[in-house]
């Protein structure tokens, strides 16, 4: 599930900034989804302690039903995953599709044995690809015999997003939750300003661009992470379910907006589609930066304040 180290949160923590008694930042970091996650809240001792046991308990319960190869299909959070991914599916005319858990596996990123597949083999596999062919059933997906789910695509944001309103509800008025390159922000950062994220940059280090939010959730995809070279040719673990390669034309695409599980799917279908901005007109509240394969750089959708990296 570990497939989007994408986003950096710039914090300098002046632990005494707006400190009403007994409250403070805290920070530290958990491993889930083969990714360490980070948690900063500003809290009391005791709530902060309160706050990290929820953060791990949601995430616990995440990775017990989305992790590669789980196949629970009738517990009511998968289902109502499913349901987020099939609008996304619907929205983005099967540009993201959690049934491509077959391509993944005969491609080789399952299991770190990464080769290109014969075509044949491809052809195959998408025989088992679409999730317009899941039905269900009193509560419970219908698979067909060789479907199989990846939630890599959309899991660890529906966390992020069921932790972050949990420690809101709680009373925790600013903070935020980054797993691997999602996350949440909230309130004001340790500055008492918006949160300062870092984009990575697409195959180098460092970062070329910084948006700042609050309040917001963000999501990266990108094409240097998971992925081998073949005789000059990059072949990535973004696959277009539809041709059963992976995508082309872009490096990265991240997507902000109000829901972390949403920026998170979408980055994945825009980063498959030729007509992104189409997409977008259907999340009004949402926004994207992409860098297409020769390195140029393009806003779509809603406006986030966003500034380069010099």
């Amino acid at each position: 599930m570990a497939r989007k180290l994408c986003l950096f949160v710039l914090v300098f923590l002046s632990l005494t900034t707006g400190c009403r008694v007994g409250e403070k930042w805290h920070t530290s970091t958990l491993l889930f989804f083969d990714t360490v996650c980070q948690i900063n809240i500003f809290s009391s001792d005791s709530d902060f302690k309160t706050a990290q046991g929820e953060v791990f308990r949601v995430f616990t319960e995440i990775e017990k039903h989305f992790s590669p190869g789980k196949k629970d299909y009738s517990s009511p959070i998968v289902v109502e995953l499913f349901h987020r991914a099939l609008e996304v599916y619907r929205d983005s005319d099967g540009c993201f599709d959690i049934t491509v858990a077959p391509l993944s596996k005969i491609w080789g990123f399952v299991g770190n044995q990464r080769r290109l597949p014969p075509p044949q083999e491809i052809k195959s596999a998408l025989k088992h690809i679409g999730i317009e062919k899941i039905s269900e059933e009193n509560g419970t997906l219908i698979l067909l015999p060789e479907m199989e789910l990846d939630w890599g695509g959309i899991a660890k944001g529906f966390g992020i997003d069921l932790a972050s309103k949990s420690l809101i509800k709680m009373g925790i008025s600013k903070g935020f939750i980054n797993a691997g390159g999602d996350l949440y922000c909230w309130g004001n950062n340790p500055d008492n300003r918006a949160w300062n994220i870092g984009i990575k940059a697409p195959r180098k280090e460092g970062h070329f661009g910084i948006i700042s939010i609050s309040n917001f959730g963000a999501a990266t995809t990108g094409d240097y992470q998971r992925y081998f070279m073949r005789d000059g040719v990059r072949y990535h673990h973004v696959f277009d379910p539809r041709t059963g390669y992976p995508s082309r034309g872009k490096r990265s695409v991240t997507v902000i907006g109000p829901e972390t599980v949403l920026c998170d799917a979408l980055s994945t279908a825009l980063f498959v589609s030729q007509q992104p901005e189409k997409i977008l007109e259907k999340y009004p509240n949402y926004g994207a930066i992409i860098i297409d394969s020769d390195g140029n750089i393009s806003l779509l959708g809603k406006s986030y304040p966003f500034s380069m990296v010099e």
